[in-house]
């Protein structure tokens, strides 16, 4: 557990919340199960953003599945990037790549997606897709038959 506590320097301290896009927040330990495939999930359904345009706010449910390699995301750190786009300017396409490329870079997964549930503005609900697969394994086919079969 000493191991586990210098990976992480959010958990179990006073929560300190940004007020714009922070993905410097987000730690990663290691994954204890590294000679498994599984899944991850992640549901954040209070997710909220502005629109860059009228800074008008836009919620979202925000859905995170990945398959850990040797990193894994911690749960407090992803719960304060995330609350960072309260704040932030962007489109719903943005916030929902933005989300995947910085998991990428924090924990370099197998495969991961990323689905935003936008909730309706002007009569119209926005739903983004992304999702990578690292290239040359499987996981980069299974990202590419999952993205075409989409409903």
């Amino acid at each position: 557990m000493t191991e586990l506590k210098e990976q992480l320097s959010l958990l179990g301290r006073k929560t300190e919340y940004r007020q714009d896009y922070a993905p410097e927040v987000l730690e990663a330990f290691d994954n204890r199960h590294q000679d498994n495939d599984y899944w991850v999930r992640f549901n954040c359904p209070e997710f909220t953003s502005l629109c860059p345009i009228t800074g008008q706010p836009d919620f979202a449910e925000i859905r995170i599945s990945y398959i850990p390699d040797v990193r894994m995301v911690e749960s407090k750190s992803l719960k304060l990037y995330l609350f960072s786009f309260r704040n932030h300017g962007a489109f719903h396409e943005d916030c929902v790549n933005i989300i995947m490329k910085d998991l990428i870079r924090l924990m370099n997964p197998k495969y991961i997606e990323v689905t935003g549930i936008f909730t309706p503005r002007g009569g119209i609900s926005i739903y983004p897709y992304a999702n990578y697969g690292r290239p040359g394994t499987k996981y980069e086919q299974m990202a590419g038959h999952r993205l075409m079969n989409r409903e």
